[in-house]
């Protein structure tokens, strides 16, 4: 071998060692790149589940009712009674003992429970001139006396009312000339006298009554203000109007 082909031999040798060199290099190099950096953690945040729709069936508790704003009914006040009969019968009273008087001095008060006053309901503002104010209407549509004398002894027990019966009225609290219903249990009672010193039924009341009836057939009152005012409590209507 010539001089000139071992150099060129001593060259690759060289060179193929150098480049297996390189190569191994370069491979450590990747090997440790990728074993040396760190590894990449990622947080996941978990969000709460959202509430679960109820189903159209599921049981729900019910919305409560809206308060009630309906005014109850009163337990007091003028009636509406059936209005004049061509007869009459005896009607049942309040039970014994359930009524009690109430007195402004000497003057007594219907129990309001018991007797808060009823109305002729053929009786209005529009027919007065052939009813009310009528010379002698209230003689035709007044109850017999067979009607009347039970129901009295009986609106007496009502009452509690113990006295003379010649001295005590039983009373129209709304009077026929005001257009009172004739036999409305709601509209009788036995009236004490006023006078300790009575020897009839004739009491203040009886004038209230009279001086009521003309102020509405003058057109000075309304039938109904006046049916209101000697029911509610007759001895301030005397004052107002007597």
């Amino acid at each position: 071998m010539n001089q000139r082909t071992s150099t060129a031999l001593a060259i690759v040798s060289v060179t193929l060692v150098a480049g297996a060199a390189c190569t191994q290099l370069s491979s450590t190099r990747s090997s440790s790149s990728t074993t040396a950096a760190p590894a990449t953690h990622v947080t996941e945040t978990t969000k709460p589940a959202p509430a679960p729709i109820p189903a159209p069936n599921s049981t729900m508790a019910p919305t409560p009712p809206p308060p009630t704003t309906a005014a109850p009914t009163p337990t007091t006040g003028i009636q509406i009674g059936p209005g004049a009969q061509l007869t009459y019968t005896v009607q049942p009273q309040p039970a014994p003992g359930s009524c009690h008087y109430t007195y402004l001095g000497t003057d007594p008060l219907p129990d309001p429970h018991c007797t808060p006053g009823a109305v002729d309901p053929q009786v209005t503002q529009a027919d007065i001139g052939s009813s009310i104010c009528s010379s002698g209407i209230t003689s035709t549509i007044r109850p017999p006396e067979s009607v009347t004398d039970p129901e009295k002894a009986a609106s007496a027990a009502s009452y509690g009312y113990a006295g003379p019966f010649h001295v005590a009225e039983y009373d129209h609290l709304i009077p026929l000339e005001l257009g009172g219903d004739p036999n409305d249990p709601a509209n009788l009672w036995v009236e004490p006298p006023d006078n300790p010193n009575a020897t009839s039924f004739a009491n203040t009341k009886d004038q209230l009554e009279n001086r009521l009836n003309s102020l509405v057939c003058s057109g000075q009152l309304p039938l109904a203000v006046a049916q209101q005012a000697i029911a509610s409590n007759w001895v301030t209507a005397y004052q107002t109007y007597g």
